[in-house]
């Protein structure tokens, strides 16, 4: 039986971000809460928002970001098209060393396509 990629982040995210969150630290609270609020919808709708921080996420290599940027532009419409634009932006900033974060996005919206 395949694992299910997109499951397995988000149970993990979900268990580690309570574990964080139940602690008494202002500082990660108050930047959990800014990074919820700046994704929000704005001047910039959350589709755009999303897009560009699947760009920063790529360009800083930081797959965890990547994949929950993947699935929040998943659930916002965003085609597949669309993404692999934005990746192709994301790897010419990014240079070459994106590429191997590149493959693991492809593969994890693929997964969740696939779950749909």
């Amino acid at each position: 039986m395949p694992t299910n990629k997109v499951q397995e982040f988000n149970d993990y995210r979900s268990v580690m971000n309570d574990k964080i969150l139940s602690g008494d630290n202002k500082v990660i609270k108050r930047i959990f809460n800014l990074d919820t609020n700046a994704f929000k919808e704005g001047h910039l709708p959350v589709k755009t928002k999303e897009l560009l921080g699947l760009v920063a996420s790529t360009v800083l290599r930081c797959d965890d970001c990547i994949a929950y940027h993947l699935e929040t532009c998943y659930k916002e419409g965003v085609s597949k098209e669309e993404v692999m634009e934005t990746l192709s932006i994301a790897t010419l900033v990014g240079g070459t060393i994106v590429i191997p974060h590149l493959r693991r996005a492809y593969e994890f919206w693929e997964a969740l396509e696939n779950n749909s």
